[in-house]
């Protein structure tokens, strides 16, 4: 057992390293483990990292540099701050990730499978994107709000407000949020934005256009799936959203973005949309993999297009097989940085302790700075620091890694 975890440990830290060039191509799935639901940021570290919902219990997070590459980076919460203020023995589905006022929020959903009136929606922060998430709280259950189904969140923030959306077969809503993200704001009611056809909201702005992009039909029934992303538009955020034929998205009118093909069932509840260093769209989704339906909804991904109309395409409509890579760094002509971004910020269950983790053995220093660049405290380590931050006021700070790669600076949020 214990070989099988440094092999594992020793190949997941090697694809860390693994670069993509231009011209490169990758396969789909890019995840083969069932990760429901995906959401996606770039954090500041310059890498991508993926929650899902939790097939892996306590929300699993993978990260990558490319977007082709993926490794396990740990999970949200651990066993003690598993969110349990509402709905205490449901599941926490499709999470939605974001970095507001100086941390990561994340939204989640907490539900029981058919329990359409006891679902509701939750939020937690942490300082770092692969974990250590806490002060996890209710933001809504339906019944509370008289909204059935109140799952899948997703945060969007215009013209320097915070706004939440969400729904799930029981038409879309959305709500102002105040300025930290963490609560409704006051004397603010939810605005139906879409019917019922749909759920899995996902909203990009694009050309002064806001495209809401849903999931409809079934999304977990393996080959008999009749899941499929959905897209309509309109010119401001709370609608009136339209179908390409102009007919109204609160009457379940949706023009079809993405549907099965011979080789994935089932494609849909998609993440944000993401733009590589050469400025091409991309976007990732879960499906049944037709040669290994019992593998669970893995993860796919796919370039999007935009139409001289205004409107994505993915692909043929279809999820694809084989593509050209996304392009990052001097694969997209840009000059090679000199960040080390080889070190990992893994979570501690003391908030006093944080603890960075080198992918070699070579030696590497640490500072920790406020804002103003003032040390607070300094070290170096091999492999792994454990760095008392207890010297640090609440707010944000910055911790400083100079290693054999280059430098790292992160910025940090003590709460």
């Amino acid at each position: 057992m214990n070989i099988f975890r440094i092999v594992t440990i020793a190949l997941s830290l090697a694809c860390l390293s693994c670069t993509v060039k231009a011209g490169d191509t990758y396969q789909n799935p890019v995840i083969h483990y069932s990760l429901p639901d995906p959401t996606v940021i770039k954090a500041s570290d310059g890498f991508f990292y993926l929650y899902a919902t939790e097939d892996t219990h306590n929300v699993p997070i993978y990260r990558s540099k490319n977007l082709v590459n993926w490794v396990f980076a740990g999970t949200a919460f651990n066993d003690n701050t598993r969110p349990m203020d509402f709905v205490p023995n449901g599941g926490i589905w499709a999470p939605d990730i974001n970095y507001v006022n100086g941390q990561y929020v994340l939204y989640y959903s907490k539900s029981e499978w058919g329990k359409t009136w006891e679902c509701g929606i939750g939020v937690a922060v942490s300082s770092r994107p692969n974990g250590g998430f806490h002060d996890a709280h209710k933001l809504f259950i339906s019944s509370e709000i008289g909204i059935e189904n109140c799952i899948d969140p997703f945060f969007i923030q215009e013209d320097g407000h915070n706004y939440l959306f969400w729904g799930s077969f029981h038409d879309i809503y959305g709500v102002e949020l105040t300025e930290d993200g963490l609560s409704i704001k006051e004397g603010c009611t939810p605005k139906k934005i879409a019917g019922g056809l749909i759920e899995a909201t996902m909203i990009v702005k694009h050309d002064g256009f806001f495209y809401l992009v849903g999931s409809a039909g079934s999304c977990c029934e393996g080959a008999k799936s009749t899941y499929r992303l959905v897209v309509a538009r309109s010119r401001n955020l709370f609608g009136p959203y339209v179908d390409r034929n102009g007919r109204s998205a609160i009457g379940d009118n949706f023009t079809t973005l993405l549907t099965k093909s011979n080789e994935v069932y089932g494609p849909g509840h998609c993440s944000e949309f993401i733009t590589d260093d050469a400025g091409q769209t991309w976007v990732l989704y879960h499906g049944f993999q037709a040669s290994d339906v019992e593998a669970g909804r893995v993860v796919y991904m796919d370039k999007v297009e935009w139409g001289n109309d205004g409107w994505p395409t993915i692909s043929d409509g279809h999820p694809s097989v084989e593509s050209p890579a996304p392009l990052f760094g001097p694969a997209a002509g840009l000059q090679e940085s000199k960040l080390d971004n080889s070190f990992i910020f893994m979570p501690t269950e003391d908030r006093n302790m944080l603890r960075v983790e080198a992918d070699n053995d070579f030696p590497f220093t640490w500072q920790l700075l406020s804002m103003s660049g003032v040390t607070m405290g300094k070290g170096q380590a091999s492999r792994t620091a454990i760095i008392d931050t207890s010297m640090v006021a609440h707010g944000p700070y910055l911790v400083q890694l100079k290693g054999k790669n280059g430098v790292r600076t992160e910025k940090l949020l003590k709460l």
